[in-house]
């Protein structure tokens, strides 16, 4: 309701200046155009990516907070991108591609996506039934039931509905800034580290440093926002908001993600408790080290942060699956309207969670393994995103201009490094 509001006002009394982006018109306008970066940012700090920054905290201590500086540094630049495209073109990203390259392309982009989001998914649920087993919750209970709840929000809502109630489950993710305040660490190294780059020369480290990247920056995220921004109807009018939206999201993103590894640094790391293996391990572990308020307050936000993105990655694959075969996908069409796009969203959801009920199943492999799997499907993706944004037939005005383009060949470059890394990572004994 509140942005076709903030639409009624533009069409009667024309656009705001620049500069007036907090005013009379520009914060409801922000208000309502809130969403696809705060939602793809957020969905980042999911189990398998708490679980990689738990990890580096324990081992490593506070050393490869500049990693993750550097990567929030690059979702900024391609979530932007893909907010662009999305909002100038009105499609999502498989579309683009479809539209620009041909079906051939676009499967091949979507092939490499339903396998990255569903081994993600697989970890999601992974999370829940990690974070609810610390509550003497068997995973055969846990696992279901969030599916079903995750299903019902998605299917029964409104686009605004659904939208709110995943913005409204974000907040469960300042249970971690508690969580590093109770560990008390020492602020002014973590401080160092984040502007210092040093990598310790293990094989560990390296495979750590491509998690960091990849789950900082996953390859759903970035079909997700572009995906979502056109499902949203958002406008060219509408960028510089969106701009904020997207900076919002992913600077929250690296904060969440640093006050997790700073806990673990605090704790683990200082006493020599380095040998976790997963963001459970992490919370039971925080218990004697930082009181059980903060293993508490780092096992609820593990669940939290499970439920938010089951329900995006499943999401931002359905999009991407309807899109390679030209189908109909908007969160405001019913079932009846939209079948291809429902039940592709409910097989993915369904399969994640059947996956992880497998007897004997180890969790762990699944949640960190997917990241670096993230990691090395990102760069067919970047390569096609930083493609399409340079096209001037397809964005006129808003194509990227030359420092734009460096920027994502910079953001890129990252990637591509912590691949190399991955690389060498694999040839050392």
């Amino acid at each position: 309701m509140l942005y076709s509001v903030v639409r009624q006002l533009r069409r009667r009394h024309g656009r705001p200046p620049l500069g007036a982006s907090l005013g009379r018109l520009g914060l409801p306008a922000l208000l309502a155009v809130v969403g696809p970066g705060l939602l793809a940012g957020l969905s980042d700090d999911d189990p398998a990516g708490i679980t990689t920054y738990s990890i580096a905290g324990a081992r490593y201590g506070y050393t490869l907070l500049w990693v993750l500086l550097l990567s929030v540094a690059a979702l900024v630049v391609y979530h932007e991108l893909g907010a662009r495209l999305g909002l100038v073109t009105g499609q999502g990203l498989v579309s683009l591609v479809r539209s620009s390259y041909g079906r051939h392309m676009a499967a091949a982009v979507v092939s490499a996506l339903v396998v990255a989001n569903l081994g993600t998914t697989c970890a999601e649920f992974a999370g829940v039934a990690a974070g609810l087993e610390l509550a003497g919750i068997s995973r055969y209970i846990s696992v279901p039931a969030a599916a079903v709840l995750v299903g019902f929000v998605v299917l029964r809502g409104s686009f605004h509905r659904v939208e709110h109630v995943l913005l409204l489950l974000s907040a469960v993710f300042i249970t971690y800034v508690g969580a590093a305040f109770l560990a008390q660490p020492d602020w002014g190294q973590a401080g160092r580290s984040l502007f210092v780059p040093h990598v310790p020369h293990t094989r560990g480290a390296l495979i750590v440093v491509t998690g960091i990247v990849g789950t900082t920056l996953a390859p759903w995220g970035l079909a997700f926002i572009q995906s979502y921004a056109a499902d949203k109807r958002l406008t060219r009018a509408d960028l510089r908001f969106e701009r904020v939206d997207v900076v919002s999201g992913a600077v929250l993103t690296g904060i969440i993600g640093a006050f997790v590894l700073v806990a673990c640094a605090a704790t683990l790391h200082a006493t020599g408790h380095r040998d976790i293996t997963d963001a459970r391990d992490a919370a039971i572990a925080l218990k004697p080290l930082a009181g059980h308020l903060a293993s508490t307050l780092f096992a609820a936000g593990l669940v939290g942060a499970a439920l938010l993105a089951a329900a995006v990655v499943p999401l931002s694959t359905a999009y991407s699956v309807s899109e390679a075969f030209g189908r109909e996908c908007r969160l405001d069409d019913s079932f009846a309207e939209a079948p291809f796009f429902y039940l592709t969203y409910l097989g993915v959801l369904g399969l994640g969670a059947a996956v992880v009920l497998l007897p004997g199943l180890p969790l762990v492999p699944v949640l960190f393994l997917t990241q670096v799997l993230n990691a090395v499907l990102l760069l067919p993706l970047l390569i096609a995103i930083r493609v399409l944004a340079r096209d001037r037939r397809l964005l006129g005005e808003f194509a990227n201009k030359q420092g734009g383009d460096l920027l994502a060949l910079a953001a890129f470059a990252l990637v591509a490094l912590s691949i190399v890394g991955l690389g060498a990572a694999a040839l050392i004994p």
